[in-house]
């Protein structure tokens, strides 16, 4: 049975605002709820690889491995880049405009799930978060890191959604506001190239 203390503990990380949330937030004020609802899907489902590299002992290995955590690193740098550029962009695929197409759910959370998925510290994070929570029966490791990663996704799915739906809520009422968008774009520019220059800099 999963305890309390890492019920709180995951809820906690899950709900601080990070470059999942960022990316949700984005898309729900540009495409609304359904866009939304796939870039926290796309977020979640990023977290799969780094569960299962913590569970196998991969991320140990990536942890040792500078060569690989550069590659791995650098990778996120660039897309987090990427990610502000599009942000900038009238048409980008985060731009924050009322008359922008949609973008297809499934390109939306590959985009969600990449911003995880090349981020090689989440790997180190799971390594060092779920071991403390374990019973120390060796028998049931696997299957109760497996139920702690299965909550930690559906956790940050809620709470991500969330994030979604409040950018829903208040998106129309920006629309009328040509400057406030302008400067809600850079502001999310901005802020994915200071995520991407924090993980320029991260070490294993």
């Amino acid at each position: 049975m999963l305890s309390l203390q890492f019920l709180l503990t995951a809820f906690v990380v899950v709900i601080a605002p990070g470059t999942g949330v960022i990316y949700t937030l984005a898309i729900g004020l540009g495409q609304g709820r359904r866009a939304a609802i796939a870039a926290a899907t796309g977020c979640t489902f990023g977290i799969v690889p780094h569960l299962a590299a913590a569970m196998l002992g991969l991320a140990a290995l990536l942890h040792t491995s500078a060569l690989a955590f550069q590659i791995v690193k650098f990778a996120g740098v660039a897309y987090l880049l990427w990610l502000a550029w599009q942000a900038l962009k009238s048409d980008g695929a985060l731009s924050v405009a009322p008359d922008r197409s949609a973008t297809p759910a499934t390109a939306i959370a590959v985009r969600g799930a990449l911003i995880n998925i090349l981020n090689p510290k989440l790997s180190i994070f799971f390594l060092a978060l779920l071991p403390p929570f374990l019973s120390g029966d060796p028998s049931s490791a696997s299957a109760e890191m497996a139920a702690m990663g299965a909550v930690f996704m559906a956790l940050t799915f809620a709470v991500f959604v969330g994030y979604g739906l409040f950018a829903d809520a208040v998106r129309v009422r920006l629309f009328g506001r040509p400057g406030v968008l302008r400067w809600l774009n850079r502001g999310f520019a901005g802020v994915f190239a200071a995520l991407a220059a924090r993980l320029a800099v991260e070490r294993a």
